[in-house]
C-alpha cells in the first residue's frame, strides 16, 4: 500500500491561537502546503493545487458559532494567499450552509463582484441544485457552490469529536454541502460520510484537506464545551482526506488521554467511516501508511 503523508505545522506562542495573526497564519499555510507539494516557491506552490482559471470553494464549518468555528481570520488568510499567488479574488469562495452561521462566527458576507466572496448556500440566487444526485446509499441535492459554481475545494473543517460520527473532521464537512445531512448519522454515520465523500460532486473537486485544529473540542462535540476544548494550536494538511481525517482521530484521542476520558472505541463511538473511506479506496486510515510531518513556524 502506498503511504500518505500528513504535515502538521504548529505555531508555538504564548497567545491563545485565536489571536495567532495573519501573518503568523499565512506562515502556517504557506509552510503546510509547500512541504506537501515539494515546492518552495509561493506562486508554484499555489499553482501544484490549483490552475489559475480555476473557481476555487474553501467549505468552513461555522454550526458550532463563534467559539468553535472556522475564524475569519482563518479562512482568509488561506484565501489571500491563494489570490496572491495566481488566482482571480473573484475566483475565490469562502462558504457553508447559512449566512445566519457565517455571521455568528464572524464573518462579514459579499457577493459582489470585487474581493473574495463570503456566503451560504441559503443566499439568494444561490441555494441548492435541483437535480437530485443518487449516488451509493447518498441521495442529496447539493449546493449549488459545491455542484455548480466551483471548480476545485478545499475542505477547512474545525478538528471536533461528535456525538455520533466519533471525530468530524474533512470529510464530514461535505456534510454541509448537502440539503438533508440528518438522513445520514445512523450507524455512526457510517458509510454515509465515506459515500458523500465520493460522490462526483465532491470528490471531483476536492484538492486539499485542511483541518484546523487551532481549537480542537475532543469531548461532548460538536457543540463548544470549554472544559473540553484544548488550544492546540495547529493546521493539518494532506492530499488524503482520510489520512487527514485519521491524523486528527489520533490527536483527539490523545487529548482524550490526557484528560483521563475513555476512547471513543471505548465509547463505542470511534469513526468507523474511515475505515469504509479506506476499502473504497477514498485514502488510507491505517496510522502505519501514514507518513506525519510535524514542523513549527
Amino acid at each position: 500500500m502506498n503511504t500518505s503523508t500528513v504535515v502538521i505545522v504548529k505555531k508555538y506562542s504564548s497567545q491563545s491561537p485565536g489571536s495567532i495573526g495573519p501573518e503568523s497564519l499565512r506562515e502556517m499555510y504557506l509552510q503546510g502546503l509547500s512541504t506537501l507539494a515539494g515546492q518552495r516557491d509561493s506562486k508554484d506552490t499555489v499553482l501544484a493545487y490549483f490552475k489559475d482559471k480555476d473557481r476555487v470553494g474553501i467549505k468552513i464549518n461555522t454550526i458550532g458559532g463563534k467559539k468553535i468555528s472556522t475564524a475569519p481570520e482563518t479562512s482568509l488568510a488561506l484565501a489571500k494567499l491563494i489570490t496572491e499567488n495566481g488566482l482571480a479574488e473573484n475566483n475565490v469562495i469562502i462558504w457553508d450552509r447559512t449566512n445566519r452561521e457565517l455571521k455568528d462566527a464572524g464573518y462579514s458576507l459579499n457577493m459582489n463582484q470585487k474581493g473574495i466572496k463570503v456566503f451560504g448556500t441559503d443566499s439568494k440566487s444561490v441555494d441548492y441544485n435541483r437535480n437530485l444526485i443518487s449516488f451509493l446509499s447518498i441521495g442529496s441535492l447539493f449546493s449549488s457552490i459545491q455542484a455548480d459554481t466551483i471548480t476545485a475545494s478545499v475542505s477547512l473543517a474545525v478538528l471536533k469529536d461528535h456525538g455520533l460520527a466519533g471525530v468530524t473532521a474533512s470529510m464530514k464537512n461535505y456534510f454541509g454541502a448537502i440539503h438533508n445531512p440528518n438522513k445520514y448519522h445512523d450507524n455512526h454515520c457510517n458509510p454515509f460520510v465515506a459515500e458523500l465523500f465520493a460522490s462526483p460532486p465532491i470528490r471531483n473537486k476536492h484538492r486539499i484537506s485542511i483541518l484546523d485544529a487551532l481549537t480542537v473540542q475532543y469531548h461532548r462535540g460538536p457543540s463548544y464545551h470549554a472544559t473540553w476544548a484544548e488550544n492546540y494550536g495547529a493546521l493539518i494538511f494532506s492530499k488524503d482526506p482520510v489520512a487527514a481525517d485519521t491524523v486528527g482521530w489520533q490527536i483527539i484521542e490523545k487529548l482524550r488521554r490526557k484528560k483521563g476520558l475513555p476512547s471513543l472505541k471505548e465509547e463505542q463511538r470511534d469513526p468507523v467511516y474511515l475505515q469504509t473511506a479506506e476499502k473504497m479506496g477514498l485514502g488510507t486510515s491505517n496510522p502505519e501508511h501514514i507518513n506525519i510531518l510535524e514542523m513549527e513556524v
